[in-house]
């Protein structure tokens, strides 16, 4: 063989070496990003029990606490704080002075509700209140149980002074409790509305679902409407449905899908989950995973071949979560509260969602507040706002969009 033809071979076996090298890298890579997508996903869909104490108590002085400086215990307003594993309970108020240097913030001690507030480990409140309304609001309240098809679903029931034949029904958002919405309640039964607070498949309490994760709503909706049915049964004869967080999902999807819809007068939503794909880029951006096990992990839920890998029973399909894609389908008069400083669930899609139905959409956008925390901020704004959208009467079609403050 001539050296030329020598020559000519050995690059080709080279090339052959390089391509064979070359595809069992993508194909490295492709694994790779294809398990961190899977892990991804099952973070996204598994429900997560545990709730660890996530602040310090540093000190305790008459009317004042002083707590570790972090994200959540130095922005204004009012929450709470778990003690004890959750047995006990204090209520703070506004930040009276903070130092960075020492890490410390220093709020207004509103109330010891229940357990001893000594220095130590606690746990962040955001809902403010600790329990039932009976319990933790003085408001008459009792508990009931709503059936659905996978088993009973404990709720609380809410009667006003005045019964209208109106009623609410209140979704809390994912990992969240149903204490999450009782912020609403004193608003709806001035209003002469009857309130259910809800649990949902995967609560304490309540049935697992089949495969025991979050549908991101897919699922959910189903309670809801098993709810909305208790409600008719027992003398309904409108609805407004409320939502927070991924209760807003669930809610959007229930509007969409439920026989019930139709009886569904108005919607309030807060920081609520409009588009599941937005918040799953913006996860694996906090997360600081590469972007492609965010779409990747979409993939992996939503397709019937690899929904075993996430954990599901059926395929999420994310893309059946986007109401700024779907927004020609909203059919219902809605407010929405949100921060454009929320840090979970980016404003975005609900700035989106306003501009593209402002027939039927209403954006009380605001600032500074964290993840549904618009209420804890401003208390008084965020009840005159919800009243006003839903005082009898009021026009069948959205308002102006709001105004951050």
């Amino acid at each position: 063989m001539s050296s030329t033809k020598q020559a000519t071979e050995r690059r080709r076996r080279a090339a052959r070496v390089t391509g064979i090298s070359g595809a069992a890298a993508f194909g490295v890579a492709l694994g790779g990003s294809l398990a961190g997508a899977t892990v991804f996903a099952r973070k996204v869909l598994t429900p997560d029990s545990r709730r660890p104490d996530d602040t310090v108590v540093l000190a305790v002085h008459d009317d004042e606490v002083t707590l570790q400086l972090g994200p959540e215990t130095t922005v204004a307003g009012r929450y709470g704080l778990w003690l004890d594993g959750g047995s006990g309970h204090a209520r703070v108020g506004d930040v009276i002075r903070s130092d960075e240097e020492a890490g410390t913030v220093v709020r207004k001690l509103l109330s010891v509700d229940r357990g001893h507030l000594a220095p130590g480990p606690a746990r962040w409140n955001a809902y403010y209140y600790w329990d039932s309304p009976a319990r933790s609001m003085d408001l008459p309240s009792r508990d009931v149980t709503v059936e659905s098809e996978l088993g009973p679903m404990p709720a609380w029931l809410l009667e006003p002074e005045r019964p209208t034949g109106r009623w609410a029904v209140l979704v809390h958002g994912r990992g969240a409790r149903r204490e999450e919405c009782l912020r609403a309640l004193p608003t709806l039964r001035r209003l002469g509305y009857t309130t259910l607070v809800i649990s949902y498949r995967n609560d304490a309490g309540a049935p697992p679902a089949p495969d025991g994760r979050y549908n991101l709503g897919l699922s959910e909706w189903r309670d809801v409407e098993a709810a909305m049915q208790y409600a008719v049964q027992h003398g309904a004869e409108a609805l407004v449905l409320g939502g927070w967080s991924m209760g807003g999902a669930i809610t959007l999807q229930t509007l969409n899908q439920s026989r019930l819809s139709d009886l569904v007068e108005a919607v309030f939503l807060d920081s609520p989950v409009v588009d599941w794909g937005d918040v799953l880029t913006h996860h694996a951006r906090l997360r600081r995973v590469p972007q492609v096990f965010g779409w990747m992990g979409s993939l992996v839920m939503g397709r019937r071949a690899t929904r075993r890998l996430a954990g599901v029973h059926d395929p999420v399909d994310v893309a059946r979560t986007n109401w700024v894609a779907r927004a020609d389908e909203i059919g219902h008069r809605m407010l929405i509260h949100h921060s454009i400083d929320d840090e979970f669930v980016p404003v975005g899609p609900s700035i989106a969602l306003a501009a593209a139905r402002p027939d039927l959409v209403t954006l009380e956008r605001w600032d500074t507040a964290r993840h549904c925390k618009e209420w804890n901020l401003d208390p008084q704004r965020w009840e005159r706002v919800l009243a006003d959208f839903l005082q009898p009467g009021r026009q069948q079609s959205g308002a102006p969009v709001g105004h951050c403050s």
